[in-house]
């Protein structure tokens, strides 16, 4: 389970007739619910920068962003971390509509780059749905 909390950039770069691209800051706790072990709590920080294309009422878009995590253990599941700092890296796309819904689908990868082993790592797939506050 993931709740987040993002801050949308006021900047925006390269705006023409098809799009611009933009971005947000992302601070996000996890919890890791474990089947064979121990449950795992991260929290994490990215800056993500997102291409929105032009649209009236909705506007697809594509994202992606490294950022920082933190995990309580080392462990999560089968996976061996190596140690509680972790990068986070993620990709996604989804539709934005009028009003600040959002709907999207993201994977996430969390390693430490080989900083320490083992090295394991491991991936988060998610359908996600934002709103603004």
């Amino acid at each position: 389970y993931r709740l987040g909390l993002q801050s949308n950039w006021d900047a925006s770069w390269w705006q023409t007739s098809v799009g611009r691209l933009t971005g947000y800051w992302d601070g996000a706790y996890t919890y890791w619910d474990g089947d064979e072990t121990a449950s795992n709590h991260s929290l994490s920080f990215a800056p993500v920068f997102v291409y929105e294309f032009a649209g009236e009422s909705v506007k697809p878009y594509i994202e992606a962003g490294i950022g920082v995590a933190a995990f309580s253990s080392t462990e999560l599941e089968s996976n061996e971390l190596g140690s509680s700092f972790q990068f986070e890296d993620r990709i996604g796309f989804g539709l934005r509509f009028a009003g600040g819904h959002e709907i999207g689908v993201r994977a996430i990868h969390y390693s430490n780059a080989g900083i320490k082993e083992p090295n394991d790592g491991v991936e988060s797939y998610s359908l996600h749905y934002r709103m603004a506050l």
